[in-house]
C-alpha cells in the first residue's frame, strides 16, 4: 500500500509487462503483488501497534494512580489508627467515616493493582517496539519495491493519491521512531507527537491506500501472468 506508486501502472490499457519482459518475474504476478499484500500486513501491524502502545500508556498511567491511591490509602490509615490511640476514642468505636474511608481507599488500591497486573502480563511494551521495528526495516523496503517494480513493468511511475498518501506514511513511520529517544526520557510532547503521527498514519491507511490499493491491486492481478 504504502508509497505503491508500483501497482498504479496497472491503470494504463497496455499490458502490465510494458518493459516487454526483460525483467523477468519482477514483472510478473508473484512479484507484483508482493507489495500489495506486505502493504495489507503492515496496516494491520499498524492496527496492532496503536493497541498495544495505548496498553503501554496505559499501564504507565496506572502506575501514578496507583501511587496516589497508596499515599491516600495510607493517610487514611493513620488517622484511623491516630483516633484508636487518642486518649477520647478508648472504648468508643471510631468514627463510621474514617472506617469508610480506609476501606474505600484500601479497595481502590487492590482494584488498581489488580488492573495493572493483567496488563502486565500483556508484555505490551516489548511487542508495541517489535511491531514498530517490523514496520521500519520490513514496511519501508516494501514500500520502496512498489515505485521499483511499477518502473520495471511500465518503465515510469504515475504519480497520485496513492503514491502520495503512501509517502505521508512511510515519513511518518519514520517521524514517530525519531521521538522515541525523547519519549523514553519521560518528554510528554514527544509522546504525544508519537501517537499523533501514528494516528494520522492511520488514517491515510484507512481513507486512502486501503481503497485506492483494492483497486490497484485487482489490476495488477488482471495484467499480469504467473510467475
Amino acid at each position: 500500500i504504502v508509497a505503491a506508486a508500483a501497482t498504479a501502472a496497472t491503470f494504463l490499457p497496455d499490458a502490465a509487462m510494458a518493459k516487454g519482459g526483460e525483467y523477468g518475474l519482477a514483472e510478473g504476478r508473484i512479484i507484483s503483488l508482493a507489495h500489495p499484500v506486505a502493504m495489507g500486513g503492515c496496516f494491520l501491524a499498524t492496527l496492532y501497534a496503536g493497541y498495544t502502545g495505548l496498553q503501554w500508556r496505559q499501564l504507565r498511567e496506572l502506575g501514578v494512580e496507583l501511587k496516589s491511591a497508596r499515599s491516600a490509602a495510607k493517610d487514611a490509615e493513620a488517622k484511623l489508627k491516630a483516633h484508636a490511640g487518642s486518649d477520647e476514642a478508648s472504648d468508643v468505636p471510631p468514627p463510621q467515616a474514617l472506617v469508610q474511608a480506609a476501606a474505600t481507599t484500601e479497595a481502590v488500591v487492590a482494584s488498581i493493582t489488580e488492573k495493572r497486573t493483567q496488563i502486565q502480563a500483556g508484555n505490551f511494551r516489548d511487542r508495541h517496539y517489535q511491531l514498530g521495528t517490523i514496520l521500519l526495516g520490513f514496511g519501508i523496503p516494501m514500500a520502496l519495491e512498489g515505485p521499483v517494480n511499477t518502473y520495471m513493468r511500465a518503465g515510469k511511475l504515475f504519480p497520485g493519491e496513492h503514491v502520495y498518501a503512501g509517502v505521508g506514511v512511510v515519513a511518518l513511520w519514520a517521524f514517530a521512531a525519531s521521538l522515541v529517544p525523547e519519549m523514553q526520557k519521560g518528554r510528554e510532547w514527544a509522546r504525544y507527537g508519537h501517537m499523533g503521527a501514528n494516528a494520522v498514519t492511520f488514517g491515510l491507511f484507512a481513507y486512502y491506500q486501503i481503497p485506492t490499493g483494492l483497486g490497484i491491486a485487482a489490476k495488477v492481478i488482471e495484467k499480469t501472468k504467473f510467475p
